[in-house]
This record gives C-alpha cells, sequence and structure tokens, in this order.
C-alpha cells in the first residue's frame, strides 16, 4: 500500500504520518510539505482514494493544540471508515497513554467520566480506556511512597550485550567486538556516577536501576567494583528499590548473582523473552528454554525474592499456540512480576534494516488477551503501561506485578514525576523542575532531558563533556 501525504504546515504531518502508519503498518507512506497548497492536509491513497481537510476550515480554534487534535480526529475518522477498523488506542500516538489519566485523575476526574472522554475524543476502545483507569490508579498510590520534590532515581546503562537480537533497536553492542573495552567504559561510567553523587548529595534517592544492554556481561569482579563504588557515595536510607536487569540467561552465573546479593539489589530481572526454542534460534538469542528454568531456580535459592521477566507476543513465526505454552512455563516458574511487549520492529534494528514487515496475523489480539489472564491466574495485576510506534497490531507493553513486587521505576520512567540521574552512553537524565521554564524549542515545560552520546567510544572519549552537560542543572 503507498500512501502520499501532504501538508500546508509540518505542525500537522507527524500525527498524520503516525495515524496512518498504525491502520498501514507494512504500507509505504511518503510526506511532503507543501505551504502552497490550498487544502491543510492531503491523504491520497494507492487505488485513488482521496481525503482532504479545508485550510479554513482550523479557523475555529485559535489554539493549535485544539486545531491538531481535530485534525488528527478527522484523519482517525476516515480511515477507520476507509478500512472498516478501528484502532484499540484510537487516535493517540503518544508512548505514554497513562500520563494523560493520571492528569485527569490528579484534578478530581471520576474514572467513569474519563473513560467517556477517552472514547469520545480520542476514540480509544472501551477495555483499553478501563486499562488505562486501572493502572494509572495503581500508579497514583505507588508514587505516594515517594517524595516528589527532594527524592530523585539513578538510572545506570551497560550497553554490550551476549549477542544483539534480530528486533533490537537500542544502542547496545556485542560483547565481542570490545576485548577489553568495557574496562574503559566501567572507567568513565563510574567517574560520571561519582560526580552525580556528588552533585545530589543532601536529597534523598528513592530507586536505582541498572539496565542497558544487559547489565551482567560485566563480569563478576566488574560488577562488585560497580556496586561497590555505589555503596560508597550513595546513602541508602530512603531507597525503595534497587534493580539490576541481568536479562540473558546466557550472561548469568552463580558467581554474579552471589555478587548482586552481596549488595542491597532488592529486584532482578530474568527475561527469556519466548520459551520456545524454535524462535530464541531464529532471533539470535543464545540460550536455551532450559538455561531460563535453571538461572531462575538459582536466583531464587539464593534468596531473590523479587524477579521479573520479559516476553515479547508476535515474534516472527510464532501463533497464539506457541505463546499460550510460553505463558504455561512461565506459570511453573512463578515470577514476581511479568512485562509482557508486543512485537515493535524499528529502522535501527536488524529486521527493519532488512525490511522485514509487522505481522499483523489475527492472534496478536489472543496473545495480549491470554498474557493478561495468564498473569491474573499468577496474582499478578496490571502496574503499568507503555506503547511505541510500529507495534503490532497497534497494541500496548504492559507490566504485570504482585502486590508490593510492582517496579516503581518504570512507573518514574513512564509518569515523569521525578527526577531521574542518568549514567552511561545513551543514558537520558530528566530533570522535574519545580516550574516551568522557557526551552531552546520555545516551549514551556518543568522537564529537561539531558542526553549522552550513544556512541560508546565517543562516551568514552568525552566523558568530561557528559558531566558537564549536566552541571548546570543538577538541583537548581
Amino acid at each position: 500500500m503507498m500512501i502520499d501525504i501532504s501538508s500546508k504546515d509540518t505542525f500537522y504531518m507527524y500525527n498524520a504520518y503516525h495515524i496512518a502508519k498504525a491502520f498501514f503498518p507494512n504500507g509505504e507512506i511518503r510526506q511532503k510539505v507543501d505551504e502552497g497548497q490550498e487544502p491543510l492536509i492531503r491523504l491520497e491513497l494507492e487505488g485513488g482514494s482521496c481525503f482532504s481537510i479545508p485550510a479554513d476550515s482550523i479557523l475555529q480554534y485559535p489554539d493549535k493544540r485544539e486545531a491538531k487534535q481535530y485534525v488528527t480526529k478527522l484523519i482517525y475518522d476516515y480511515l477507520s471508515e476507509m478500512t472498516g477498523t478501528s484502532l484499540s488506542w484510537g487516535m493517540l500516538t503518544g508512548v505514554r497513554p497513562t500520563k494523560l489519566i493520571m492528569q485527569k485523575l490528579e484534578t478530581g476526574v471520576s474514572e467513569k467520566d474519563i473513560v467517556k472522554f477517552l472514547r469520545s475524543v480520542y476514540s480509544v476502545s472501551s477495555e483499553k480506556a478501563a486499562l488505562g483507569c486501572e493502572i494509572a490508579r495503581r500508579e497514583q498510590e505507588l508514587l505516594q511512597k515517594l517524595d516528589a520534590d527532594q527524592g530523585y532515581s539513578l538510572y545506570i546503562g551497560i550497553p554490550f550485550c551476549p549477542s544483539i537480537c534480530s528486533y533490537c533497536s537500542f544502542g547496545s553492542s556485542p560483547l565481542d567486538k570490545w576485548p577489553g573495552g568495557t574496562e574503559l567504559y566501567l572507567d568513565a561510567l563510574c567517574k560520571e556516577i561519582t560526580a552525580i553523587g556528588q552533585a545530589a548529595r543532601g536529597r534523598k534517592l528513592n530507586t536505582i536501576y541498572i539496565g542497558g544492554g544487559t547489565p551482567t556481561t560485566l563480569s563478576a569482579q566488574q560488577l562488585e567494583r560497580l556496586l561497590r563504588l555505589l555503596d560508597s557515595i550513595f546513602s541508602y536510607a530512603d531507597l525503595k528499590e534497587f534493580t539490576v536487569e541481568a536479562g540473558r540467561p546466557d550472561s548469568i552465573t552463580r558467581e554474579k548473582l552471589e555478587v548482586l546479593a552481596g549488595h542491597p539489589v532488592t529486584r532482578i530481572s530474568v527475561n527469556p523473552q519466548t520459551m520456545q526454542q524454535k524462535t530464541l534460534d531464529a532471533v539470535g538469542r543464545r540460550h536455551r528454554v532450559e538455561d531460563v528454568k535453571t538461572v531462575f531456580y538459582l536466583a531464587r535459592e539464593l534468596g531473590f525474592d523479587n524477579i521479573n521477566m520479559d516476553l515479547i507476543a508476535g515474534l516472527p513465526g510464532e501463533d497464539a499456540e506457541d505463546m499460550q505454552d510460553t505463558l504455561r512455563q512461565i506459570e511453573e516458574l512463578g515470577p514476581d512480576s511479568l512485562t509482557v511487549h508486543v512485537l515493535a520492529i524499528k529502522r535501527a534494528a536488524r529486521y527493519g534494516q532488512e525490511g522485514r514487515k509487522v505481522e499483523l496475523h489475527s492472534e496478536i489480539t489472543q496473545m495480549v488477551e491470554d498474557s493478561a489472564k495468564a498473569s491474573k491466574k499468577m496474582g499478578l495485576e496490571p502496574y503499568y503501561l507503555y506503547r511505541q510506534k510500529n507495534m503490532a497490531g497497534n497494541f500496548e507493553n504492559v507490566g504485570y506485578a504482585k502486590v508490593d513486587k510492582a517496579g516503581i521505576y518504570n512507573i518514574l520512567i513512564m509518569e515523569e514525576k521525578q527526577t531521574i540521574l542518568a549514567a552511561g552512553a545513551g543514558a537520558s537524565t530528566k530533570i522535574v523542575l519545580p516550574e516551568k521554564i522557557g526551552l531552546e524549542n520555545g516551549r514551556q515545560s518543568n522537564l529537561v532531558r539531558i542526553e549522552n552520546v550513544k556512541d560508546i567510544r565517543s562516551y568514552i572519549e568525552r566523558i568530561d563533556e557528559m558531566i558537564e552537560r549536566k552541571g548546570e542543572w543538577l538541583w537548581r
């Protein structure tokens, strides 16, 4: 399917593109900004179907944001009628639908009215609107345990993996490309962490999250060095959660788990993505299904009582029956939390570079529904949600957890209620200010983002610059 979108104003192009992409994920969409064209937006589909929005139709909306919402709704309604389908999240294109719901809850709007609002204004399905409300309410309860003003969280990125999965678009590097290079990276990382610790003195550290990549690609000795540094620099008096995303079973050893157990790590992840060996082999995961079980039980043996597992619905070659078998095996293990992702193929991933298409077989719906049912059967309730571009079926990623086992950091990264200081290549610091300020792009916001460079070699060489970037903003 070929789709041509032209607009008088770039302001409306983003939403027009992503709504069209949601309806036609495998379609080729060409974009053009033409200030001289008569209609505000024009969509032309392969086969001759055409839709346009007159430029003067937005004069009734002096607020450009309201005008954009009006234009997006017209495009959504047209494509929905033309295709005879609707999207579960309607015309919402953002990754944080619960943030919108949270704002409504905070102003005293009832969940019933929020569901009505989401359905009428954004065409969200009743089921997804209700799910969003349930999660936002649970997030609200968990966030009350934190100090949003004086507290902060710390993210530490380890950008190495045993191998790169074919669907992955994160800025990770295969470990075998960096013989000896991990020590240089760790030197730079420890320097940045030390600077953050000095700047954050007097503030309350609420959560730590070591992610990646795969943090357990570091050796046991390197993990010990990193964790010992954290112990020496930061006060854990206000720490609610300390997560290490162990991730790949082929990177986890008893020695490494013993190192984690020797420090105040409260939560780890063991992420199979699937329990189908054919799929693991196909996507480049270098571990066996039995390795997942071995590592999981080893972690339990060493005392870890908060273990998360990640799954992906819609992996190439899998159907609903495969997902059901995976869920059955996960249920036998009994994790404390389960995050169910829906496959999203990004251009940076190998599949994206190969031109692979998102599979939209109808069984994706069943996979998502079966995951929710299985989670409930395991005593896990949904506690956070986010969306990505190019997701199969335009669904969502949902985290499920037992009572008191929810990942607090996961909620913070979605709701942006607390400052997150981040160290490592590609890490993104988010400073939450008490009041809105004017940013370089002219917008007003109380959120300032400070990005570290993604390239590992550049991060090592420019570590002083990475530290200096944060300096002017930390605890203004």
